[in-house]
């Protein structure tokens, strides 16, 4: 497969009008959806925006890459651009962007155009290419520059092959690794990888090997994609190696590394700084990777440079993150097994079987705390610090400490094996094997739980018991005001860090109460269920102002408010924030408040419309999500301004 055969000539826009990012990446899709490319562009700008939330595309030198891989995609297809007046793209150079490569990538679709893509990228390195193309005048003229660059790109690599061949021994036995070439001026490895595994993880490893060419310095990369890990670095030429690049903006594996100089940095340095961050390298001018940890990104690339505020944050996504799939997979049993037991009564073997495996001693429900506390530890301290603060929030579940003693377990855990990690520095090199199988494990476990046991177990407990009391006892202003608050967060951002606090906060009161308080899981989920009817019924009440297809994918938010999956509304908000965020956010608040002044009780955590016979009287909990949601489509729909021609 050529870069063409991707690159097909009716989706090429030679005279991009849009002047703003959003503008520019809605033009690029609409020209997929144009050739039917796509099958849902609103899915598809959502994973666009949510791959640019994690840092710019644009990659500077005039060129923008938005990518996403999802199932929204048909045929794997790449958008040419070009913008003669320039788009202000949030560039990491901070200049404007004039060509446009949009990759949409399928899902589960075979390697051959992923490696397509990566040439791609490889071939955007070229600055006297890339001018070539911003000389082009007609799609014939691109798809006639790429054909050509690919061949004298395959007729390069086939020389390559050939000189490597060349190299190898007599008995045609393939050498280990790559030798150091006499007159080399040394020799370093690399990591490249970026989230979504398209572009930036080949451009960062094509940035590097050219640079490293012009240098007289040889490397050796290995590029973690789509396709997973590539050329992956042996041990010898580790060992070899004055220095060690990951530029990575996901987890790649570092326990390889220990004991070498590692300079760790995001996969966007590797395209911009290639001569940098190989001369650092190269004279061993970065930290040495001490070991015991076990895999390194982004996170823990610029982790000096966040505020404290942001470390923190980082850390409790980690362990919410992998927390939902329990709250979520057992809320549901649970939810069901409430639902049955109406009918066939508590002492019916498929309630029982539900009611354990969802919410028992031994079921998903009772690993909540341990898993946020151990992912918590792990975001912190690495995999050294899972196994202690998965104990420590054990024992926090078991002694009555509960949530905030699950916090207070996870941030501890991985604290005390970073203080571990200075203690144990010292340490002769032989010894280093046995840091992560013995020492962090012992010492980790040990520091923990006798820390969890004497203080935090008494003082969480009791804080526990006074924050549950003080809500059982709230009067009504109190709990309603509460609750207008927790039904707000939940509209804010959607999934983000206001909507899993309040979340996150309702799941504390319920596991800690025994499942029996519900009222600010109410809350909760009545917020959380009103910005994707509210966006259903806005796109049904005011099609003049919303897109067909906004008004196809404004059906399928029916079904995701009633399930209670805010982030359906995701899509519609990042295209129009101020509009539909305040609009959402007024009714979630309203829903909210009005399931406290109700008195209203969901015991299940999960589940929506499915789980409303649950609640104390599901009447009212359904008309307080209808009352929110109706304000907030009339609200969204009176202040959106109609398409132009409607």
């Amino acid at each position: 497969m050529r870069i063409t055969d991707l690159m097909i000539q009716e989706t090429m826009i030679m005279d991009l009008q849009a002047t703003t990012k959003e503008a520019a990446i809605d033009e690029l899709i609409a020209s997929l959806a144009a050739s039917g490319r796509i099958s849902d562009p609103v899915l598809f700008k959502e994973k666009i925006l949510a791959r640019e939330a994690q840092s710019s595309t644009g990659i500077g030198g005039g060129i923008a890459m938005p990518h996403a891989k999802t199932a929204a995609v048909k045929e794997a297809t790449v958008v040419f651009a070009r913008s003669t007046r320039g788009v202000d793209y949030e560039a990491l150079d901070d200049e404007p962007a004039h060509l446009f490569f949009m990759i949409a990538a399928p899902e589960g679709a075979g390697n051959v155009h992923l490696r397509t893509l990566a040439a791609l990228s490889r071939l955007l390195i070229e600055s006297e290419f890339i001018a070539q193309l911003q000389n082009a005048r007609t799609p014939q003229e691109v798809s006639a520059l790429f054909d050509a660059k690919q061949a004298e790109e395959e007729a390069r690599q086939e020389q390559e092959a050939a000189q490597t061949a060349a190299s190898q021994p007599a008995s045609g036995k393939k050498a280990e690794s790559i030798p150091v070439a006499p007159a080399s001026k040394g020799f370093v490895v690399a990591v490249t990888a970026c989230p979504t595994g398209i572009a930036h993880t080949f451009m960062a490893e094509d940035a590097l090997k050219k640079k490293a060419r012009e240098m007289g310095v040889d490397i050796r990369v290995e590029t973690n994609g789509s396709e997973g890990a590539q050329n992956v670095l042996t041990p010898d030429e580790i060992a070899r190696a004055s220095g060690v690049i990951v530029a990575a903006d996901k987890n790649v594996e570092m326990e390889r590394f220990a004991g070498k100089p590692v300079l760790q940095t995001p996969v966007s340095d590797g395209i911009r700084k290639p001569e940098q961050l190989i001369t650092k390298a190269l004279n061993g001018d970065a930290p040495t990777y001490r070991g015991g940890g076990g895999q390194s990104g982004s996170a823990e690339v610029q982790e000096g440079k966040r505020s404290i505020g942001s470390k923190i944050y980082k850390d409790l996504m980690n362990g919410i993150s992998h927390m939902l799939p329990f709250v979520v997979g057992g809320g549901i049993l649970l939810a069901v097994s409430f639902l049955l037991e109406q009918t066939l009564g508590a002492d019916n073997p498929l309630v029982e079987l539900l009611m354990t495996i969802g919410g028992g001693d031994n079921g998903a429900f009772h690993f909540l705390i341990p898993i946020l506390a151990g992912f918590i530890a792990l975001s912190i301290g690495d995999r050294p610090a899972l196994m202690p603060g998965m104990v420590g929030g054990f024992m926090a579940l078991n002694s009555g400490s509960g949530f905030l003693g699950g916090l207070a377990a996870g941030f501890l855990a991985g604290y005390v094996i970073l203080l571990l990690r200075r203690a144990f520095a010292g340490l002769p090199k032989s010894l280093d094997g046995l840091k992560p199988i013995l020492l962090y494990p012992v010492f980790g476990l040990l520091i923990t739980g006798a820390v969890m046991f004497y203080l935090f177990d008494p003082v969480f407990s009791w804080l526990n018991e006074l924050l549950i009391d003080g809500l059982n006892n709230l009067g009504t202003g109190n709990a309603v005001l509460l609750g207008l608050v927790l039904g707000g967060m939940m509209a804010i951002d959607m999934g983000g860090p206001f909507n899993k606090a309040a979340y996150t906060f309702a799941i504390g009161v319920f596991t800690s109460s025994g499942n029996e308080n519900g009222l600010m899981m109410a809350a909760v989920m009545a917020g959380g269920m009103v910005p994707p009817l509210a966006i259903a019924l806005a796109t049904t009440l005011f099609k003049n102002k919303f897109t067909e297809t906004e008004r196809r994918s404004g059906l399928t938010n029916y079904v995701l408010g009633l399930s209670f999956i805010t982030e359906g509304a995701i899509p519609f908000a990042a295209a129009d924030p101020m509009r539909v965020l305040t609009s959402c956010i007024v009714g979630s608040a309203i829903a909210g408040g009005l399931t406290q002044l109700w008195n209203l009780n969901v015991p299940a955590p999960h589940g929506g419309i499915f789980v409303a016979a649950l609640s104390s009287n599901a009447l009212l909990f359904i008309l307080a999500v209808l009352i929110g949601a109706v304000i907030s489509g009339l609200m969204l729909g009176l202040w959106k301004k109609p398409l132009a021609g409607k």
